[in-house]
């Protein structure tokens, strides 16, 4: 169901976004934004560790293969929470629990 047109000029970017919050896709975009961020922000080092990345309403949950990883990042936390959001454009993210 696309909404109504308001007239023949509408600029791309709205008509995604209109289509976006029409079809309830929002959820799904996060999810895959929030992995890309990660990947991006953390580098190889960090990837090569990752086995999963899972935004669940506002915590994100990342599984790590390395306890030693796990527990130096744990000790910036907050500044990844930050990072993410920057990057995001939008406080997506409020609580990060490493697994």
């Amino acid at each position: 169901m696309m909404p109504k047109r308001k007239n023949d000029q509408l600029p791309l970017g709205e008509a995604l976004q209109e289509f976006i919050k029409a079809n309830k896709l929002q959820k799904g975009i996060d999810k895959v934004a929030v992995r890309d961020t990660w990947a991006s922000l953390m580098g190889n080092g960090v990837n090569n560790y990752t086995t999963s990345v899972e935004l669940e309403k506002d915590t994100l949950f990342v599984a790590l293969t390395s306890s030693v990883l796990r527990e130096e990042l744990s000790l910036g936390k907050s500044k990844i929470i930050a990072l993410m959001n920057e990057e995001l454009g939008r406080e997506l993210i409020k609580r990060l629990v490493l697994r």
